[in-house]
């Protein structure tokens, strides 16, 4: 069955796979002091042109998001989100989990707005009470949005100046950042990203790599005992090889924009394909991921042969569905789309 149910579905790219086995026997030190690590954080490190830039390696997003939030945080803070964010919806109350309240606003086509952002702040800083009440201490954002949209660089300029206006932190979650980045409708860059964001991670989980995220700090900012912080959350690797040598390869040769480039390109192919059977989309996505209204019944019949992903309800008989693109997309996978279509 051909699948566009999600970003990693598939394994690894076989550039991977390829240095796994050329590294496979040379033993190297645990728990990311080995030298495939240390190349990786430098090749990121010159790609956000941020040679301050302090890097980490963790499995999962969901991981990456709990481990960086709550340890950024105080105790009596929480952070705000879109009402769609991915950390409010789709982790299972993993931020709550570590003590810390998910704030969620309300968002355009998955986008947290200033408006509503600021309005939330100068209540909160305003009430006599704010003592007693949850104190906001983050901004999270993720780049793409949970559906498929992209801020701009004015966008996420002026959120900044928002928390910091406010002593807020402005974290990114880029667990499909290189299909973002590659987006024709991106006017971010990796440095744009550092340069605007206090932290944010690279996502390989869904981008090409077996598993892994890369969490970049960009101010000096990596909270003291930062290691110890990821090891009591039970989230450090002892082979950090393994992401080492991932983030390593993405980032020779300009693995990670050509995988995110190659998503992009099906994702245009099969909205054009989507539009000649004349399918409906819920919303415009720039990027891999795309939205389309079905009809409950040909939902169901499609499920039958191809790997699709439910996204809600659209209305009492239509089903929102997403398709999604990736590494291994291909054009054979676009034909049997089509015929199956």
């Amino acid at each position: 069955m051909i699948s566009f149910e999600c970003d990693y579905n598939t394994g690894a790219h076989p550039e991977i796979l390829k240095r796994f086995e050329e590294t496979n026997l040379i033993p190297a030190q645990g728990y990311g002091e080995d030298p495939f690590t240390a190349s990786a954080k430098n090749r990121i490190r010159q790609e956000c042109a941020c040679p301050d830039a302090q890097i980490c390696f963790l499995m999962g997003g969901t991981q990456t998001n709990a481990v960086a939030i709550s340890s950024m945080l105080s105790e009596h803070q929480g952070v705000i989100c879109a009402d769609t964010g991915h950390i409010g919806t789709h982790e299972a109350g993993a931020i709550e989990y570590t003590g810390h309240k998910v704030l969620s606003l309300p968002s355009k086509n998955g986008k947290l707005e200033p408006e509503p952002l600021i309005a939330m702040l100068s209540a909160f800083f305003a009430d006599e009470h704010k003592e007693h009440m949850v104190y906001p201490g983050m901004v999270y954002v993720s780049f793409p949005t949970e559906l498929g949209t992209l801020y701009s660089k004015a966008e996420l300029e002026e959120l900044a100046d928002i928390c910091h206006a406010h002593g807020l932190i402005l974290y990114l979650d880029g667990a499909r950042l290189g299909y973002g980045l590659m987006s024709p409708s991106c006017d971010l860059t990796l440095p744009d990203l550092a340069r605007i964001c206090d932290v944010f991670y690279i996502g390989g989980t869904k981008v090409g790599a077996l598993c892994g995220e890369a969490l970049v700090f960009t101010r000096k900012n990596m909270p003291a005992h930062f290691l110890g912080a990821i090891k009591r959350r039970g989230a450090l690797a002892a082979k950090g090889r393994l992401l080492g040598v991932q983030f390593d390869t993405l980032f020779t040769d300009g693995l990670y924009y050509r995988i995110g480039k190659h998503a992009i390109d099906m994702a245009e192919e099969l909205k054009r394909l989507l539009r000649v059977k004349g399918y409906r989309f819920y919303l415009e996505s720039p990027t891999n991921q795309q939205f389309v209204i079905l009809e409950d019944t040909r939902y169901r019949e499609l499920s039958r042969s191809i790997g699709i992903d439910f996204w809600g309800k659209y209305d009492a008989e239509h089903t929102i569905v997403r398709f999604t693109t990736c590494w291994s997309t291909s054009r054979e996978d676009l034909l049997a789309l089509s015929a199956l279509l």
